[in-house]
């Protein structure tokens, strides 16, 4: 077993630096070092006194240290990481792309009064959950050791305890809204002889290059494009080698 120090090292740049954020800006919140008010998407006060910081550092607050605190985070380092290093893997500046796609999508819904929230960081950890559900859809996920299901349904069974336990919907909701238009303009859209309209643009793989994130040019990748989209994914398999599911108890023990 990988000592925690390897294991954060091993972690791909996109996903490690999107948790690191969280949990140092959790960290500071509870240290005093700032107020909630002062990084959570007020669009008012974003327009009028030009606060544009506001559409960056709502996305960095996954709420006070906590148990959901913890499975958010999990779920980045699960659901991120396995994207990134499977789906994406060698595609650095796509992924990256992909997270800016997911935030610029949520700031648009938000816009709307019903859906909006003042922090959007649950949403895009939502969003990347419903991207590896269709990019591994036919694994086998158990829930806390009761319910077994694909993760093709995994979101919505996510969605169904949160309001059960009293959480609101919307977060979830808004993630699993803009993980569905990512996912239909860049995967189904392009399989069913769409133009991509989405591609991830030159700045981006500048942006990674200068950077040294990873992989800045995308490598290419022989996807399978037949059979059923809906459930194939894009040809990747959670533990396909192995042929093992995958159980959300092992969030706890990873």
């Amino acid at each position: 077993m990988s000592s925690p120090a390897e294991f954060y090292k091993s972690l791909p740049p996109i996903t490690k630096a999107y948790g690191t954020i969280c949990v140092v800006a959790t960290a500071a919140f509870h240290l005093g070092l700032y107020r909630l008010e002062q990084i959570a998407l007020i669009h008012k006060l974003v327009f009028s006194d030009f606060q544009v910081w506001r559409l960056l550092t709502n996305f960095i607050f996954l709420g006070n240290f906590s148990v959901n605190f913890g499975i958010r985070l999990l779920m980045i380092a699960r659901y991120g990481v396995q994207l990134e290093k499977g789906p994406f893997e060698r595609r650095t500046a796509d992924f990256l792309w992909m997270m800016i796609l997911g935030a610029l999508s949520l700031l648009a819904l938000s816009a709307i009064p019903t859906l909006w929230s003042p922090f959007l960081g649950v949403s895009l950890v939502f969003m990347l959950l419903y991207v590896w559900s269709r990019e591994f859809p036919n694994a086998q996920v158990n829930i806390y050791g009761l319910v077994a299901l694909k993760a093709f349904y995994l979101p919505w069974a996510m969605l169904a305890l949160d309001v059960i336990f009293g959480s609101s919907l919307v977060p979830d909701l808004l993630g699993i809204i803009a993980g569905h238009i990512y996912y239909f303009l860049t995967v189904l859209h392009p399989l069913a002889g769409g133009r991509n309209i989405l591609a991830t643009p030159t700045w981006v793989h500048k942006l990674v290059a200068r950077g040294r994130l990873g992989y800045p040019a995308n490598a290419h990748v022989q996807q399978d494009r037949t059979g059923n989209v809906a459930f194939r994914g894009r040809s990747y398999r959670l533990n396909s080698s192995s042929g093992q599911g995958f159980s959300f108890r092992r969030l706890w023990s990873s």
